[in-house]
């Protein structure tokens, strides 16, 4: 620091100017003058409105965007974190399925939702993964799991069909209908829901709601699998009809070859039935069904995914369907058999079971139809009769089953089992046998006379001939023959009833038994398949069958079974001769008694007809060396059949049904024995009020073999 110990005046500039003059006192500025305002007209102030109300919305959406963004992150963590591999996504069944075999091991029916197996995109033929995203979602590879053009584009069709904005098309990408497949992430829980059915249409309901969750699922699901994990889960779970779950099954269902071998044409049928997989069923019309395939085919060229020539073969080659998936036969024998089996492996199965049948495909189709030729040239147009047909072996093993005219239906009611009615005539060779059995001949002789019995609380009984006439004396031959009802009664009467009813129950017939003299007219009820089984134990010489289906069961995949079923031949319920000498008079019924329009030429044949009061039931069940098989005519509400009886057209409808099994078969004769002897006359009416101990007894010692 230096100085001279003066104090220095403070600097201060001599000139802020040019010019060089002193500088002076700064004069305050001069106040602006204030700004004459504008006064706002009403355009000013409205524009001043619409723009405050602009920065209030500006401000409030980003706000509520930035929440909601937050809240969808949080939806789709969630979602995401609960989502587990995608391998243990491709199989949602709650239940399993039952492939039917038939006896040779073709398969001839499905029962509940089949599942073929896990494909992948890497695995499955690449013309699947085009077809299905050709026509479901081209946009699959690019977009993020919703598909903001493709809901727009869906609510404009729908407002301009004049439906609401969510009914119809739906704008869904892939990844959402998987969503949808896995119900959100809710599983089936049959406490909570009837059926799985009631599920799925609950999973499958639109609501605005469920659309927004729908989405945050859909964001869930491309955060948690590549867009090949996403595929290969909506390849394995779709619908496609006919109880096919997945494409695989689905491909092995309609075309009898894997989804990994399948050809453009039929990747494309396949993918057309995504829309509404039950109603397009190619087995319900394979034309609509390659019409709508050729629409995917275009879809296919148009984006590249298959060339030109690719797509005009495939035009050219439709696909068609499987040897197996055409037919469609033994419905209702199908339907007996997953009734018939163990519970926990058919109805209610868990497991996916394969099933052994005894089923006869050529004789099923044979009976389906025999049984709509006659009622299409022999029965009146509109008539609303019903018939049933069960052909069998000998030993009881079921080769064919009608349970109505309509063969498409699945789980309806099934004619030949359940429908209990009176047999009739049919019952009375049961009252031959026992006579048979105690040594009665078929040359003994019956009075086929008016005659009256009286029954405890009832008073007097008089049956009468279907024909209001009487004979006299005639031998056992011709009144089984000709159906007499006063023989009948006379010869059930002197064998006893407890016996008839005996020898009926060993041959299976299980239902109530009638306790009076009626007995011998059939007015016991009983089912096609029980009286059919009955018969088959006089073919097989005396011994109780029990009719079945079912010869083997295993789970898919298995070779070893988990349970067979053999022969069905019981305990011997009469003598062999008995049934020889039944056989022959059976026999006659045919040549010359009220079966003969049964006859075949070339064939011996043994059966009986019955007609039960008012003509409310006809049958007529016969069998040849080979086969029984037997026939019900009836109305299900048990009105009267008009002019018709069980010689009538149930034998037409017999000689048809086996007129087509028989054809190019070498005849097999009847085991029958020509009688000899006999000439003892039944004796007449008696007031029984016991059965005959004595005839029982004896009976029962043969039964048991004493």
């Amino acid at each position: 620091m230096s100085g001279n110990g003066k104090k220095r005046a403070p600097l201060v500039a001599e000139r802020r100017h040019s010019g060089g003059k002193p500088a002076t006192k700064r004069k305050a500025p001069a106040r602006r003058k204030a700004r004459p305002q504008k006064r706002r007209g009403p355009l000013g102030w409205i524009a001043a409105v619409i723009g405050g109300i602009l920065k209030f919305i500006w401000r409030l959406t980003w706000r509520l965007g930035a929440v909601v963004a937050i809240l969808l992150a949080i939806g789709v963590y969630y979602f995401a974190s609960q989502l587990p591999p995608a391998s243990e996504l491709v199989d949602g069944r709650a239940r399993g399925s039952v492939t039917l075999t038939d006896r040779s091991g073709d398969i001839f029916a499905w029962r509940g939702d089949q599942f073929g197996g896990m494909i992948t995109v890497d695995s499955v033929s690449p013309h699947m993964v085009n077809a299905v995203v050709a026509s479901e979602d081209k946009r699959f590879y690019r977009h993020f799991g919703i598909s903001p053009r493709g809901i727009a584009s869906a609510i404009r069709i729908n407002l301009r069909a004049g439906r609401g904005p969510l009914s119809g098309n739906g704008g869904s990408t892939i990844t959402q209908q998987v969503a949808k497949l896995l119900c959100l992430g809710e599983p089936f829980d049959p406490q909570e829901w009837d059926s799985e059915a009631a599920y799925e249409a609950d999973c499958r309901r639109t609501t605005l709601w469920r659309k927004a969750k729908e989405a945050v699922f859909a964001l869930a699901l491309e955060t948690a699998y590549t867009k090949d994990e996403i595929l290969t889960i909506y390849l394995n779970r779709a619908y496609l009809g006919a109880g096919a779950r997945g494409f695989e099954a689905a491909s092995e269902r309609y075309f009898g070859v894997s989804a990994r071998e399948v050809v453009p044409a039929q990747a494309a049928m396949l993918s057309s039935l995504l829309p509404a997989p039950s109603s397009r069923a190619p087995t319900r019309d394979l034309q609509r069904a390659q019409e709508r395939a050729n629409v995917v085919i275009g879809l296919m060229e148009v984006q590249g995914l298959l060339s030109a020539s690719a797509a005009q073969e495939a035009r050219e080659n439709p696909a068609t369907l499987s040897p197996n998936a055409r037919q469609e036969v033994g419905g209702y024998f199908a339907d007996w058999v997953m009734a018939s089996g163990p519970e926990f492996f058919t109805r209610d199965t868990t497991e996916d079971v394969v099933i052994r049948t005894t089923l006869d495909p050529a004789i099923q189709l044979a009976a389906e139809d025999a049984l709509a030729w006659v009622f299409e040239n022999k029965v009146r147009a509109g008539s609303e009769a019903e018939a049933a047909i069960v052909v069998m072996s000998a030993d009881g093993a079921v080769r064919a089953m009608v349970g109505g005219r309509d063969n498409t239906v699945v789980q309806g009611f099934n004619r030949a089992t359940m429908a209990v009615r009176q047999t009739g005539s049919a019952f009375k060779p049961f009252i031959f046998a026992a006579a048979l059995e105690l040594d009665f001949s078929p040359l003994d002789l019956v009075n086929d006379v008016e005659t009256c019995w009286n029954t405890p609380g009832s008073g007097q009984w008089c049956p009468q001939n279907y024909d209001r006439q009487y004979k006299g004396t005639i031998d056992l031959v011709q009144a089984l023959a000709e159906s007499r009802n006063v023989p009948a009664v006379v010869l059930s009467e002197d064998v006893g009833r407890e016996v008839v009813r005996t020898v009926a129950t060993g041959f299976g017939i299980e239902s109530d038994l009638a306790a009076g003299p009626a007995l011998a007219l059939g007015v016991s009820e009983s089912t096609l398949l029980e009286m059919t089984g009955a018969y088959a134990g006089i073919l097989n010489g005396g011994s109780s069958v029990t009719p079945y289906g079912l010869v083997e069961l295993r789970l898919q995949g298995d070779n070893e079974p988990l349970m067979t079923q053999g022969g069905g031949i019981g305990e011997r319920v009469i003598r062999e001769r008995a049934a020889r000498q039944l056989t022959y008079m059976m026999h006659q019924v045919v040549q010359s008694g009220t079966g003969v329009r049964a006859q075949i030429d070339g064939w011996q044949i043994a059966g009986k007809s019955g007609t039960t009061q008012a003509a409310r039931d006809a049958w007529f069940i016969g069998f040849t060396g080979d086969y029984v098989t037997g026939v019900w005519m009836g109305y299900d509400d048990n009105s009267p059949l008009t002019g018709v009886t069980g010689g009538g057209l149930p034998a037409d409808i017999w000689r048809e049904t086996m007129t087509r099994v028989l054809a190019g078969r070498a005849p097999t004769p009847l085991p029958m024995q020509t009688p000899t002897g006999g000439g003892t006359t039944v004796s007449g009416p008696t007031n029984l009020e016991a059965p005959n101990q004595e005839i029982l007894n004896v009976l029962e010692g043969i039964l048991s073999g004493g």
